[in-house]
C-alpha cells in the first residue's frame, strides 16, 4: 500500500471523501482542491502526500453544515488552520506516519522543523481548540476523564451543524461516545 492509499483509505474510513481528480493549475497546494466537501487530489501534481491530511484536517474541523459546502479552499481561519495542523499530526501518529511527511520543508513558512520539533516534546499547537469541539482532550483533562490524551482523538470529525464552540463539548462528546458503548 502506497503512502497515499494509506492516507485516503483513512480519509474514507472516517467519513472524509477523497477523489483522484483534475485539480486547476492555479489552486494553492499543488495537486489537491476541494469541491462541494470532498478532497479532490491528482496524483501526478500532487508535490507532498502530507499535504493531504492537513487539507483533510481542514475539513475534519468545520462545523460539518459548512464542511458539505466546502469548495477550493478550506483554511480562512486562523483557529481552524491551528487545529488543522494539530489534526494532521493526530492522523500521522494514529496512521504511523513520520511527522515530517505532514511538516515537509516546503511547507508553514519555514517552520517546519519548530512545528516537529515542538510536537515530538509534547508542546501541541492547536489541541486547546480541538478540545472544545470535543474532538480530543489534553494532558490534564484527559486524566481526569479518564481518556487516552491528545494526540489520541475521541473523535475524528467535528459533529457540530454551527461554528459555536464551547468548554461542555468534551462531555458532551464524552456521553455520545458512552452511549454507542
Amino acid at each position: 500500500m502506497t503512502l497515499i492509499d494509506k492516507i485516503t483509505d483513512f480519509l474514507c474510513r472516517i467519513g472524509l471523501p477523497c477523489r483522484v481528480g483534475e485539480v486547476p493549475a492555479e489552486i494553492f497546494l499543488p495537486g489537491i482542491t476541494i469541491e462541494q466537501g470532498v478532497l479532490v487530489f491528482d496524483p501526478a501534481k500532487l508535490k507532498h502526500p502530507g499535504d493531504l491530511l492537513h487539507e483533510a484536517g481542514h475539513l475534519a474541523v468545520m462545523p460539518s453544515a459548512r464542511r458539505r459546502k466546502a469548495h477550493r479552499s478550506a483554511g480562512k481561519y486562523a483557529a481552524e488552520e491551528m487545529m488543522a495542523i494539530a489534526w494532521s499530526y493526530a492522523a500521522a501518529v494514529h496512521l504511523q506516519i513520520d511527522p515530517a511527511v505532514i511538516f515537509h520543508a516546503d511547507g508553514y513558512r519555514g517552520g517546519s522543523q519548530s512545528l516537529i520539533e515542538n510536537f515530538a516534546q509534547g508542546r501541541y499547537v492547536g489541541v486547546f481548540t480541538l478540545q472544545w469541539l470535543g474532538m480530543a482532550a489534553e494532558g490534564k483533562t484527559a486524566t481526569e476523564l479518564g481518556i487516552a490524551p491528545y494526540p489520541a482523538m475521541m473523535k475524528w470529525l467535528n459533529d457540530n451543524e454551527t461554528n459555536l464552540i464551547g468548554p461542555r463539548r468534551i462531555q458532551a462528546a464524552l456521553e455520545r461516545v458512552d452511549a454507542v458503548t
